[in-house]
């Protein structure tokens, strides 16, 4: 199988186009200081960005998910734990999914 040159093109393109946006990002932001505002958006953006791709995922997939979901905030919010939380949230689940729920 051989390579063609217009699709070793593409992709050459493709990945030029992809560091220009990212490396793009960080000059503007080494020469500027963007204001207070944008900074807490920044700043807090990723975590809505995940939510925005977990939520529907989480609503269709029924209650005991939900209710995983929900054990997995409020254990983070107390222990502010990565690995706890995600236990407790899995734990949940089994024990729902075990008792018939979801």
């Amino acid at each position: 199988m051989m390579l063609r040159w217009d699709v070793l093109a593409a992709i050459l393109g493709m990945a030029l186009a992809s560091y220009i946006c990212r490396a793009g990002g960080y000059a503007v932001l080494r020469v500027t200081r963007p204001p207070p505002f944008v900074q807490a958006m920044l700043q807090h953006l990723p975590g809505c960005i995940f939510v925005a791709f977990l939520a529907p995922a989480f609503l269709s997939a029924g209650w005991a998910t939900v209710a995983a979901g929900a054990v997995v905030l409020l254990v983070q919010a107390r222990l502010r734990r990565l690995a706890p939380s995600i236990l407790a949230g899995v734990g949940t689940l089994w024990l729902l999914r075990l008792a018939g729920i979801g």
